[in-house]
C-alpha cells in the first residue's frame, strides 16, 4: 500500500472502531474479495468459504474496538482470516456426494457430455492443479496461497500466522514439495 492508502485505512479503522457502520462497509468492501478467495483456496468449498468470510468479518466488526494500533489492522485481520479458516476446517463435516446417474437425466447426459468433451487444455491443466492442491493439507495450501496467489513476503506470513520468517519459509517449502507429489500422482 502506498503512504495515501496507509492512511485512508488508518481512518476507516480508527472510525469502525468506533462504531461507525460506513467505514467497516468500506474497509469490508476492500478486503471481501481477497479474504472469500484466500478462505476458498484454504476451505477448498465455496458454500464453507462464503460462510467462513462473513464469519470473518463478523469477528472483525466485534473486535475491532480492541485493536490498540490502526496501523496493525492488515496483520491484525490476516490473523483473524487464517485463524477462522482454521476453526472452520476442524469443524466442517464431511459432506456425501449424490451422485446422479447420466442415464437418468432426460437427454441421457449428452448435453452434459458435450460441454465436458469442450475442454481445451490450459483447462485440464488447471484442474490438474486443482484437485492436486485440494489434496494437500490446509496448512500447505493456506502457506502457498498467501505467498503465490496472495504475493505476501515470508515475513508478512508471519505475521498472519504468529510464526517466525524461518518457519514459513520451511513450511512453504514442505508444501511444495507435497504439491509436486500431488501433481506428479496426477499424471500417474
Amino acid at each position: 500500500m502506498d503512504a495515501s492508502a496507509d492512511v485512508l485505512e488508518r481512518t476507516l479503522v480508527e472510525r469502525a472502531s468506533h462504531g461507525d457502520h460506513d467505514a467497516f462497509a468500506e474497509l469490508v468492501d476492500a478486503r471481501l474479495g481477497p479474504t472469500f478467495r484466500t478462505v476458498l483456496a484454504i476451505l477448498g468449498d465455496e458454500s464453507d468459504a462464503r460462510d467462513t468470510t462473513q464469519a470473518i468479518f463478523v469477528q472483525t466488526w466485534r473486535h475491532l474496538p480492541a485493536l490498540r494500533d490502526p496501523d496493525l489492522f492488515a496483520a491484525w485481520f490476516g490473523r483473524i482470516v487464517v485463524n477462522t479458516a482454521r476453526t472452520s476446517m476442524r469443524g466442517r463435516r464431511r459432506r456425501a456426494v449424490r451422485e446422479i446417474s447420466l442415464a437418468g437425466l432426460t437427454d441421457g447426459g449428452e448435453l452434459l457430455i458435450a460441454v465436458g468433451s469442450a475442454h481445451d487444455e490450459r483447462t485440464a491443466s488447471n484442474d490438474r492443479l486443482e484437485r492436486a492442491f485440494e489434496r494437500i493439507t490446509p496448512d500447505e495450501r493456506q502457506c502457498l496461497w498467501l505467498h503465490h496467489h496472495e504475493g505476501l513476503s515470508l515475513a508478512e506470513i508471519g505475521l498472519r500466522l504468529d510464526v517466525p520468517a524461518k518457519t514459513v519459509k520451511s513450511r512453504l517449502f514442505t508444501a511444495r514439495r507435497a504439491l509436486e507429489r500431488e501433481l506428479a500422482a496426477e499424471d500417474r
